[in-house]
């Protein structure tokens, strides 16, 4: 794959691809000349998006922990484009309970905790296990590099906030796994980064009252608002572009520190 102007005829993978992040990823590759295998839950809008965007984007209904779907998404890739030159990792939930609610003497629900890691973590990296065994069959560039993963962490891996235990568990993991992985992929030549992005304008914030909203917004020091998807999916571009960014995860907050 090209480097400058790379997503220029690139193939791309992203999952959680119908919202958020996601779809802001899958609206910019498209625009920018990429082809892309939308992955996102059956029951999702990712359909109507791929059919909205047109020849270059092709949806797979897609549950990241399942090994049979990824695999089936990956073929879609290959048949349908001849190859995967970048999986971006956007796919996630969240939860908010405390470790323990003493009032109700009861304890955060381990089916809870072990779900939002399924999906979160272990879906992070069984997407890239499979990816790369695709993206390590493209030809090397001049610099040897075959291809590039990008996670999506978040900034409650290094200062979530109360109720958050789970959720920051799973993003945490994922800062942790970049770098062995991004050194167990250096002699294919394939890059991995992760994004740990902070508070951004996605659906789940857009259900809170607008009070609340701006309230969030007035956390982040610089620029005082909440990021915009296509920010994220600007940066998921530049780290594609850029060949020698590899194992580092990148806060995109605004300077945002979350408080307890």
């Amino acid at each position: 794959m090209s480097t400058i102007g790379a997503l220029k005829n690139v193939v791309g993978l992203v999952t959680g691809g119908a919202s958020g992040l996601g779809r802001a990823t899958v609206e910019r590759f498209v625009r920018e000349g990429a082809k892309v295998v939308l992955c996102d839950l059956p029951n999702s809008k990712g359909k109507e998006l791929a059919t909205a965007l047109g020849e270059n984007c092709i949806f797979a209904p897609t549950d990241v922990s399942s090994e049979q779907d990824v695999s089936k998404a990956l073929e879609i890739a290959k048949d349908k484009f001849g190859r995967l030159d970048a999986a971006i990792n956007c796919a996630g939930i969240g939860v908010a309970f405390k470790t323990y609610n003493f009032n109700k003497k009861k304890p955060h629900e381990l089916e809870d905790f072990v779900k939002v890691l399924k999906v979160n973590t272990v879906g992070t990296f069984n997407v890239i296990r499979l990816s790369v065994g695709l993206i390590g069959d493209n030809h090397p560039n001049a610099d040897g590099q075959r291809g590039v993963i990008v996670n999506t962490a978040s900034v409650a891996a290094y200062d979530g906030q109360m109720g958050q235990a789970a959720y920051s568990a799973s993003k945490g993991a994922i800062v942790g796994m970049t770098l062995p992985i991004a050194r167990d992929l250096a002699s294919q030549g394939i890059r991995v980064v992760t994004i740990a992005p902070g508070l951004f304008d996605t659906p789940l914030l857009a259900s809170l009252p607008e009070k609340i909203r701006k309230f969030l917004a007035s956390t982040i020091p610089f620029p005082a608002r909440l990021g915009l998807p296509d920010e994220y999916a600007h940066l998921v571009q530049c780290i594609i572009e850029n060949p020698l960014l590899n194992g580092e995860v990148i806060r995109l907050d605004g300077a945002l520190r979350m408080m307890p």
